[in-house]
């Protein structure tokens, strides 16, 4: 749709989401002078609070989140804040929303971040009170379910209210900006493309691995475990920009008609063709942490560490793996793709003290930001060898490159991107369903061959396996 909203609507305006990011985005984007003057902001949540009280609640959380060179305009920004106490269970209260949110006189954003046993009743509701209309968009933040049968219940009645083309799937990783920077790489520089290729390209590796343990995430984590928290949306949505082909223009419609078909080409992957593992007691960056067992408080089989190894049947990609890992307790956090070309098809440096490695372009998404190119370059000097080759690296770091650039929370992409109605960097419904495909194929042979995780010790790289499920390839991950 192609209006701008002048009214946006937070279910869930006082939950950590909001405090950590949502809060901070939209005041960012605010003082960068981004949201239209009259853009009004309603949070609503079961706290009860008036709107003195929710500003005072926002500028607490802007206070403890946002650095303090970054906190001017903040009464503003406060002043575009309301609040409406609501169970959104009941339909009693949805009126006194809509009376809270006003008549929008260009159109309303809604951003959904409750349970996902709340859509259903919060989209009755917001029906019943007259806040579905032509005029309206509904953002959904993830998880979308836990596979696909329940996903395709909670879009059945998101679908109810909503076409598809108000509807906003949120996977912040795509408001990231290395992960848009992916693809002016590869769509932007003819360099690349003519390369990007199974002739050319010998593997891939997509690593997303954290630090951290539950933080406060007991409940989803041991339901959902590494495959249905990362795998299913982050992961499968960096390996769809990774493989799809060019789109005709950069779009909503031309750019996720590419990614779906790329993940409606995933192989479907056998149980010998995955790892799973779980944290057990260790250290990271020297602190001793516990076991998931004892962080959780009782025995549990779910996985915090998965790895797989997948192939996008295709013209383009046929025979290319492409390694996906990922974990709690991993020794660093870092989110980062890895393309491995092949080597020279013949070296005429061989036999004279020249040892040939492939390229390789690294895309470091977080916690920098940076591309990394490694080359073949000759070492200086004289060898009675002959040449002497050495790989050397081409490193493009953003903050560097663009010195002075503000690094932008990933929500602030996708909130103004809400407001303004550009569906390009959400998820469509069928790319949701063919990630659940897949990936309930994965946990269904897991359960029919009975397979439980194995352990790794906090601040190791996972399971040994997981090395061996690479290198048994002649692969080893990148570190």
């Amino acid at each position: 749709m192609s209006f701008t909203a002048d009214r946006l609507l937070l279910f869930g305006a006082t939950g950590d989401l909001a405090q950590r990011m949502l809060l901070p985005s939209l005041f960012a984007l605010d003082a960068d002078g981004l949201l239209a003057p009259d853009l009004k902001i309603v949070g609503t949540a079961r706290s009860s609070m008036s709107d003195g009280e929710y500003r005072n609640f926002a500028r607490a959380a802007l206070e403890k989140y946002l650095p303090a060179d970054r906190r001017g305009r903040m009464a503003e920004f406060l002043n575009r804040l309301a609040y409406q106490t609501l169970d959104a269970t009941t339909l009693e209260g949805y009126d006194a929303l809509a009376a809270k949110v006003g008549t929008p006189a260009r159109g309303l954003a809604i951003f959904l971040s409750t349970a996902p046993s709340l859509f259903g009743p919060t989209i009755k509701g917001l029906q019943s009170a007259g806040l579905t209309g032509d005029n309206v968009r509904m953002c959904l933040e993830k998880p979308l379910g836990t596979d696909l049968a329940s996903s395709r219940e909670i879009n059945d009645a998101v679908a109810g209210a909503f076409p598809e083309s108000r509807i906003f799937r949120i996977d912040h990783y795509l408001g990231k900006e290395t992960v848009q920077n992916l693809l002016a790489l590869r769509f932007a520089n003819i360099m690349f493309e003519p390369l990007w290729n199974a002739a050319h390209i010998e593997h891939v590796q997509i690593t997303v691995a954290e630090t951290v343990g539950l933080e406060g995430r007991v409940a989803f984590y041991d339901d959902a475990g590494a495959i249905r928290d990362m795998v299913q949306n982050h992961m499968l949505q960096l390996l769809a920009l990774v493989a799809m082909e060019p789109p005709a223009h950069f779009d909503a419609t031309a750019v996720r008609d590419e990614k779906v078909k790329v993940l409606r080409a995933l192989r479907p992957v056998s149980a010998n063709e995955t790892v799973t593992g779980q944290y057990r007691a260790g250290a990271i960056t020297g602190q001793a942490v516990p076991g998931y067992d004892e962080e959780l408080g009782k025995d549990s089989d779910t996985e915090t560490f998965v790895a797989i190894k997948g192939h996008v049947d295709n013209w383009r990609w046929k025979g290319v793996p492409f390694y996906l890992r990922t974990g709690k307790r991993l020794p660093k956090r870092v989110t980062e793709i890895v393309i491995q070309f092949r080597c020279v098809p013949h070296s005429i440096f061989a036999g004279k003290g020249a040892t040939m490695q492939p390229n390789r372009l690294v895309i470091g998404i977080q916690p920098e930001e940076n591309i990394t190119l490694s080359l073949m370059a000759k070492v200086p000097g004289l060898d009675r060898e002959g040449i002497r080759l050495r790989q050397v690296p081409l490193n493009i770091a953003m903050p560097d490159v663009f010195s002075g650039a503000v690094r932008r929370i990933a929500y602030e992409r996708l909130l103004l991107d809400l407001v303004e109605g550009d569906q390009t960097l959400f998820v469509r419904r069928d790319e949701v369903e063919a990630q659940w495909e897949w990936v309930d194929a994965i946990r269904a042979g897991w359960e029919a061959e009975g397979l439980t995780p194995k352990t790794y010790t906090a601040g190791s790289w996972g399971p040994s396996a997981a090395i061996a499920l690479a290198e048994r390839d002649g692969v080893t991950w990148h570190e």
